[in-house]
């Protein structure tokens, strides 16, 4: 796996049994039970990207790849959330400094970042008055912040507009409870709503270098990583639970085959071949999408290191080869459940909540199979792509 810091805080063997333990009152919850949170601030992981400047361990992006996935290995859903908690904070660093300074005075940091642009911002003295609706905020329910994308009025150019993304106190936010899933339930990703908000204009970045990774925080912080764009830090980090909840159904698919004796025929399962060949199959697509993970991200961490913006090809590839993550774990997954008969689908059963909740979030937008190759491929040829397109 991809190499992590020396100063990457532990995700120890009981902080995920903790995560399985809880995984069923986080469903029933619908959002993360307090003793999860007190648990992910306790072990450091908020600080893993927040900048040395703050007081955070500013340690290389990748490094936060590793914990999210093991952590799917207890609960899908907790692994999102929390792994998405740790993003913000490095989405947080590529904000103005006076941004950062106002988000970063108490931590943690606890922001969701619901990013499509749905909501408006009219330009006015100082900054944007931003309303709109959001959907898909995870982690809203213990948020402390929020970061939602809009379409902006250009003060400079009368007509004109420019996707960004606003920084405000969840104090300016009204949340609606919409979050009934049948899967991906505790990740409490409800909607929320602002009206007429006053967001100053420190607390706005064009989205446009935040795609490229140059946004402000790039040359605020002498580290590559808060120079790597963003779509590709956004898909990685995001296909880490469906892989990881692959490893483990491949674990328990293990651990079933020498305890179960199939009915009407008298056998332990293990001693069917096909139940073998499943097993061997989905440890050596796991292998492959391993691979596929490490050479996507020492390629974005060489290109990261020259300074240079990231080329849209390679972006391009990047959101494919986490597309190509998601769609492959989710498959393992299925083949695995439905060798692992009826008795699999019992709720108290992890593998059906990890397949519940992976067909959940393959559903989010950066994972859209048919989009993602297409734009990697036409990128590939130097076609023309939409502006709007996430790359």
């Amino acid at each position: 796996m991809t190499a992590a810091s020396a100063t990457t805080p532990s995700v120890s063997p009981e902080f995920v049994a903790n995560l399985a333990e809880r995984a069923q009152e986080a469903e029933e919850l619908r959002r993360l039970p307090d003793a999860t949170l007190d648990d992910y601030v306790a072990s450091g992981l908020p600080e893993l990207l927040v900048p040395a400047r703050y007081g955070g361990l500013q340690a290389p992006w990748p490094a936060i790849l590793d914990p999210v996935r093991r952590m799917a290995h207890g609960c899908p859903s907790s692994a999102w959330t929390l792994g998405f908690y740790t993003l913000h904070n490095w989405m947080m660093a590529l904000f103005s400094a006076e941004a950062q300074e106002e988000a970063f005075a108490s931590r943690p940091f606890l922001a969701p970042a619901p990013l499509a642009p749905t909501g408006h911002g009219v330009a006015v003295d100082g900054g944007i008055r931003l309303s709109g609706r959001w959907s898909w905020a995870t982690g809203v329910m213990h948020g402390n912040w929020i970061i939602v994308g809009a379409l902006c009025d250009s003060a400079e150019d009368p007509g004109g507009i420019y996707p960004a993304l606003a920084l405000l106190p969840i104090s300016e936010v009204h949340i609606e409870d919409v979050w009934h899933t049948d899967g991906m339930c505790a990740t409490g990703s409800n909607d929320v709503v602002i009206t007429d908000a006053f967001v100053p204009a420190h607390r706005l970045v064009r989205v446009t270098d935040i795609y490229k990774g140059t946004a402000p925080g790039a040359a605020l912080h002498d580290a590559d990583t808060y120079r790597w764009p963003m779509v590709p830090a956004l898909a990685l980090l995001a296909a880490m639970p469906a892989l990881g909840s692959a490893e483990r159904v491949a674990e328990v698919y293990a651990e079933r085959l020498s305890q179960r004796v199939l009915a009407y025929e008298g056998v332990a399962q293990k001693d069917k071949p096909i139940a073998q060949a499943h097993l061997s199959e989905a440890r050596v697509r796991l292998r492959a999408l391993r691979g596929l993970l490490d050479d996507t991200v020492g390629q974005l961490e060489t290109l990261v290191a020259t300074g240079d913006p990231v080329p849209r090809p390679v972006r391009g590839e990047a959101r494919l080869a986490a597309a190509h993550i998601v769609r492959e774990s989710r498959a393992v997954i299925g083949l695995l459940l439905a060798a692992s008969g009826a008795s699999a689908h019992f709720l108290d059963n992890p593998l059906q909540r990890m397949k519940r909740d992976v067909d959940v979030l393959a559903g989010h937008v950066v994972f859209d199979y048919d989009t993602s190759r297409e734009l990697a491929g036409a990128l590939t040829l130097g076609m023309d792509i939409p502006r709007t397109a996430m790359i």
